[in-house]
């Protein structure tokens, strides 16, 4: 039995995870066997830079800081190495940076489950989530559709005038 000392700072991570996760808008886990040294801080720092949380944790901690939420789903694929990323920003830049890494690493770091606003999401729909555009790049193509509406409506317009003009004319 692990002395007082022990189980509470092992109680004071749990809670201290829990906190973390309920006050983040998403966050990836992943097994990240096979990763090296260099790669890692490259990772780190990129996950730093996008204001994603990223550290390693014990299946067992994780699993209690998950009991009684409603992600208490993803406690099913806590086995082997783990890390999780959690973002209290961009919903999408853990899954981005993280699917983008597993993607590059030929299944060596790969992406266990995630979650996004409350709900737990399956590895594919993590993935998917990552080739979506980020918040400006979605913001410029809706500026790009509006714009090209706007002029498919003013060339109408100035056609119909156009037309108009012609006909006392004639």
């Amino acid at each position: 039995m692990p002395s007082a000392k022990i189980l509470s700072e092992k109680q004071a991570l749990v809670a201290s995870l829990k906190e973390k996760i309920a006050g983040s808008v998403a966050g990836v886990v992943v097994d990240y066997k096979g990763i090296s040294v260099a790669d890692d801080t490259k990772l780190r720092k990129e996950l730093r830079e996008a204001g994603v949380e990223y550290a390693v944790v014990k299946n067992t901690m994780l699993r209690l800081a998950l009991k009684d939420t409603d992600l208490e789903g993803m406690s099913e694929v806590l086995e082997g190495t783990t890390a999780i990323a959690i973002s209290n920003e961009d919903p999408m830049a853990a899954a981005r940076i993280l699917c983008k890494y597993a993607e590059s690493s030929k299944g060596a770091y790969s992406v266990k489950i995630g979650y996004m606003e409350g709900k737990v999401m399956p590895k594919e729909e993590v993935e998917a989530i990552a080739k979506l555009p980020n918040r400006e790049g979605m913001l410029s193509m809706f500026a790009g559709a509006l714009t090209s509406t706007l002029s498919g409506l003013a060339v109408a317009m100035q056609a119909y005038a156009d037309k108009c003009e012609e006909e006392p004319a004639a």
